[in-house]
């Protein structure tokens, strides 16, 4: 059984490799994804990568979880422990402020 290699990357990366694609030429999942991923704000991905990769570097996010925060980009701490709980984590206060953050310098 092969083993498929995924990458995780962000909704700003998705919106922008589609935005490159010919729409006339792309099949129907790629227009009904462009569709969705136009709603959400304009953003470098770059700069969502490498703020994925900062909260990824704690003890408390994995990089999948990193791109969750970021894609949904809460802007307080009870939105924030909406995912946390959901993981089953408890992450300290101290701990939800630097990744609101380092979401908000990665929209900024």
């Amino acid at each position: 059984m092969n083993k498929k290699n995924s990458t995780i990357i962000s909704i700003a990366q998705v919106k922008d490799i589609l935005s490159k694609l010919d729409l006339e030429d792309a099949d129907q999942i790629q227009k009904r994804t462009f569709d969705y991923v136009k709603n959400f704000p304009d953003c470098d991905y770059k700069k969502i990568d490498k703020a994925a990769k900062e909260l990824s570097s704690s003890d408390y996010v994995t990089l999948e979880q990193a791109y969750e925060i970021l894609n949904v980009n809460p802007q307080t701490i009870p939105e924030l422990r909406v995912f946390t709980s959901a993981w089953k984590k408890l992450i300290p206060t101290e701990e939800l402020e630097k990744i609101l953050s380092t979401t908000k310098d990665a929209y900024s």
